[in-house]
């Protein structure tokens, strides 16, 4: 990256950091394009799960900690929980004049003594320390060793909280990706961001799709895309559709997929990993976008309104600042499935226009998020200048 010093232009030397790389996430997704636009910078992280993401991220720009390195017979980071701050801190970045870390966990908590810059785009303060830390703890307590699990859990996410709140004040800069990180941001670490709303790829956008989707026939199946994991609270939406009888198709891969599968009717479909153009037609084809659980800001809800479908989704968090009620879709407002079957069971798509959606959907293009980080860029290696 060309950075203007007075009259001269310096080559930056960047590198890039974030926790995992053993999902395919929307938080990947943001990675991705970072990676794009620093296509010399190699990417750190704690775990690193080739198979799944070496076509995102090649393994040839991946530098792991010495988690990997010591572990190599598990990626599953629950294992790792207690040993990842002090594998974060290792990484040594003495060589590089800007760190670009993305962080949901750990990322932010890098050390650069001093020397390159440090820009820290946060998906959000660890939701498993703050605010959903009790509904993990409950949950673990369960079974024959549940009150064990809960006492080693207990006291690990105390020693976690207390290391975060102490690494905080570490990035240079801080940007949030939507007004509710930017809210916990505040709240937990007791500084300012300011916001950055992750994106959606440009091949999103083309001439034909909204057309094709207004002449589509009625559509018969609800879908939804995401990582599964227990706080995205997909069970809510099997349970609705079961009791309705609704067509539900899921896609996505995570660790709560067998007991995701346990609970579904009939009319439930899981797909596992889908490309980019498998989701095309899946958005495309769908009646919604179901979205369950409460996001820090969802992609996946652009993609579908960049596809001229509408989203049906909880009230609370980032979804709020993407979905306009009657416009773009429709929320629930209790975390229970009734509340999201009074809204399935009432719902009419022929009342959400796809150009109107797809409208939302241009505000959040790709092209726009790299002008603007860009710029936050040039502004924080100014001031180093």
């Amino acid at each position: 990256m060309l950075h203007t010093v007075g009259m001269q232009e310096k080559i930056l030397k960047v590198a890039l950091v974030h926790e995992l790389l053993t999902i395919r996430g929307g938080a990947e997704r943001v990675l991705r394009v970072f990676a794009k636009m620093f296509p010399e910078a190699p990417i750190y992280t704690l775990l690193y799960d080739e198979k799944k993401m070496g076509e995102w991220f090649p393994r040839e720009r991946v530098r792991t900690s010495k988690l990997q390195e010591e572990f190599p017979f598990t990626l599953n980071h629950h294992h790792y929980l207690r040993r990842s701050p002090a594998a974060i801190e290792e990484f040594d970045f003495s060589e590089f004049d800007l760190v670009i870390s993305s962080s949901s966990a750990f990322a932010h908590g890098i050390i650069t003594n001093g020397k390159p810059k440090h820009l820290c785009y946060v998906h959000s303060p660890a939701r498993y320390l703050w605010d959903r830390s009790h509904d993990v703890i409950e949950r673990s307590n369960r079974g024959m060793v549940g009150p064990l699990k809960r006492a080693y859990l207990e006291r690990t996410f105390h020693q976690l909280r207390e290391w975060d709140a102490e690494v905080a004040p570490r990035p240079d800069t801080l940007i949030a990706a939507s007004k509710e990180v930017q809210r916990r941001i505040e709240l937990y670490w007791d500084r300012k961001s300011d916001v950055i709303y992750p994106p959606i790829g440009d091949e999103w956008f083309t001439n034909e799709i909204t057309s094709q989707r207004a002449n589509e026939p009625t559509s018969n199946y609800f879908l939804i895309v995401s990582t599964l994991a227990d706080y995205k609270r997909i069970d809510l939406a099997i349970e609705a559709c079961n009791r309705l009888k609704l067509p539900l198709k899921i896609a996505g891969e995570g660790a709560a997929m067998d007991a995701l599968k346990k609970i579904a009717g009939e009319t439930i479909e899981f797909l596992g990993y889908q490309t980019h153009d498998q989701l095309k037609e899946l958005y495309l084809h769908a009646r919604a976008l179901i979205v369950p659980g409460e996001e820090d800001f969802g992609l996946t809800p652009l993609e579908a309104m960049a596809m001229g479908i509408p989203v049906i989704g909880f009230t609370k968090g980032g979804l709020k600042e993407t979905v306009t009620e009657g416009d773009h879709g429709a929320f629930f407002s209790e975390k229970t499935p009734e509340s999201l079957m009074k809204i399935l069971d009432e719902f009419d798509q022929k009342k959400y226009s796809p150009e109107k959606c797809r409208m939302q959907a241009e505000k959040f293009r790709e092209s726009n998020f790299v002008q603007k980080m860009h710029s936050s860029i040039n502004t924080l290696m100014s001031e180093a200048s």
